[in-house]
């Protein structure tokens, strides 16, 4: 079995990281494992519910990487993983383990992917996201308060204290460690041809 090819999607909350990993999924059907770093949020079982809406989940030891790190290796040896999930409803890692199978193609999803540099060292491209600020918080306004069911007062103050600072401290100066960057996101047909063809190449 040749080698997977592991492809780093980074970029900040709601700049279209997950819009470019499901064209890629949904196009490759069956021959791509998406791996997320948020599903590997560390648990927080001690802490009240009140205590872990407080919790910096845009700073880097809010994530389990190590156990991150340790999947991504076992994929890309041939090995599946049995990877955790994680509620954000209860901002809490659930009990439930989602099987992950090893593929042709790896992608990494998250926003601090590239701001660690034995994560970097796991890939064979980095990807950067780049999208304006307010598109970004609008997109996660949108997400936060339909999907996950959080109220437009808890997702503004943890944006303003928390997601900002820590985008302008980890994830805008990360962005040096991209091969390519891709504004834009998913709407940017000239990268994303490029990405499917170098795909192509990998599983051809």
């Amino acid at each position: 079995m040749k080698k997977p090819l592991v492809i780093g999607i980074a970029g900040g909350s709601g700049s279209g990281k997950s819009t470019i990993t499901k064209i890629l999924f949904d196009h490759f059907a069956g021959k791509v494992t998406v791996m997320n770093h948020d599903d590997y949020y560390k648990a927080q079982h001690e802490l009240s519910y009140v205590e872990r809406c407080k919790v910096n989940y845009d700073a880097p030891e809010a994530f389990d990487t190590g156990l991150f790190i340790e999947h991504i290796k076992k994929l890309r040896d041939g090995q599946d993983v049995m990877c955790p999930v994680y509620d954000f409803k209860i901002h809490d890692r659930s009990d439930e383990l989602r099987l992950k199978k090893s593929a042709e193609v790896i992608i990494i999803d998250g926003i601090l992917i590239l701001q660690d540099e034995k994560l970097r060292a796991l890939m064979d491209i980095k990807l950067f996201v780049d999208t304006d600020a307010d598109v970004r918080v609008l997109r996660r306004i949108r997400r936060d308060v339909n999907e996950r069911r959080r109220t437009l007062d808890s997702v503004i103050d943890q944006y303003l204290q928390t997601v900002k600072p820590m985008h302008e401290l980890y994830v805008e100066p990360s962005k040096k460690f991209a091969d390519l960057i891709i504004p834009e996101g998913g709407k940017n047909i000239v990268a994303m041809e490029i990405l499917k063809n170098r795909i192509s190449s990998q599983i051809g």
